[in-house]
């Protein structure tokens, strides 16, 4: 009967630990994850922070390119409603034609 030899490491090549490359691995997908997760729950900010950024606005396409595309659009006629989500509520403006003509801003609902 031979006996079995082990498996000779290429020279200059690190040796192989699989359970402890797996556990590395994980604790990075792991924290990846929770980094993502952070980014999304932060989303736009506040509704303070959207209707600051949004002050002086007047025009759809300069709403756009400092707020980015809104959450929700509703169309009525040359009506549209832009939503914007925030962390604490959302923000409304109203846009017609090309002319941002109101905002609002408001809560989140709660259950009773």
């Amino acid at each position: 009967m031979m006996a079995r030899s082990e498996p000779q490491a290429v020279a200059g090549a690190p040796a192989r630990r699989p359970a402890r490359r797996g556990k590395r691995m994980m604790t990075r997908v792991l924290v990846c994850a929770v980094a993502v997760l952070g980014l999304v729950a932060c989303g736009r900010g506040t509704k303070e922070d959207i209707v600051s950024k949004a002050r002086d606005i007047s025009k759809r396409a300069e709403l756009e390119r400092v707020l980015g595309q809104p959450d929700e659009i509703t169309k009525l006629g040359p009506v549209e409603t832009w939503r914007y989500k925030a962390s604490n509520g959302e923000v409304i403006f109203l846009i017609v034609g090309d002319d941002v003509t109101l905002q609002a801003a408001g809560g989140r609902d709660k259950a009773k």
